[in-house]
């Protein structure tokens, strides 16, 4: 079975911003309130963080539920990591998600600026420079067979989508609009010359958008 590369459950304001503007250690989404883009996932059943037993069922939950499924690395974009610029002056800082992050897998950081590797629980995090391609042959290596999941932001998601290295794509699309920020997309319809798509709406008030390749 091939190896697929995978979007998974990446979220976007209704104007098509994956991210606000002006990123900073305390805002991550800089403008944009995470709680208000993610609000669908976090009120599921399989939401990592709940510390009770309720939560939704049905479409939001599954794909929720299916966010780690035969996922063996992750490939994600320095600002998705942490908001430093430039050549990396600050090793203690080591990402938004404390001493467990939720990743169980290799992360491969894509960076210009040398960067040692470093592990914290069963995640390891290595800083890559190269072009998707590359990246991806790396992720795929160390994914032992699985799938890899590209984790964003935004620009990383469309370098892969320019370079043709997409199989499928997962946007969950708020009803929030930002104005301003990173963005993913003008429209979903952008992709439709490569891609199926199917669209359902949710009781949450997100609106799925699921692409899968067409054949090349």
């Amino acid at each position: 079975m091939s190896q697929l590369l995978k979007v998974q459950n990446f979220t976007v304001s209704s104007d098509g911003f994956g991210a606000g503007e002006n990123q900073t250690l305390e805002r991550p989404f800089g403008h944009a309130d995470p709680r208000e883009l993610m609000a669908w996932a976090g009120a599921t059943a399989s939401w990592p963080n709940r510390t009770d037993d309720g939560g939704t069922r049905g479409l939001d939950d599954y794909l929720t539920r299916d966010f780690s499924r035969n996922i063996g690395a992750e490939i994600m974009g320095r600002n998705k990591f942490g908001p430093q610029r430039g050549p990396w002056t600050d090793h203690e800082w080591q990402g938004w998600w404390g001493a467990e992050p939720p990743f169980h897998t290799p992360v491969f950081v894509m960076t210009h600026y040398y960067r040692p590797s470093f592990a914290l629980g069963e995640t390891t995090f290595h800083f890559v420079d190269g072009e998707p391609a590359s990246v991806l042959a790396r992720a795929k290596e160390a994914a032992q067979g699985k799938d890899v999941r590209l984790g964003g932001g935004a620009t990383t998601v469309r370098e892969f989508l320019e370079a043709d290295l997409v199989d499928t794509l997962h946007v969950a699309v708020a009803p929030v609009k930002l104005g301003g920020g990173v963005r993913l997309w003008e429209s979903p319809d952008e992709l439709r010359d490569r891609f199926h798509l199917d669209v359902v709406p949710s009781p949450s008030g997100v609106t799925h958008h699921l692409f899968w390749r067409k054949e090349r």
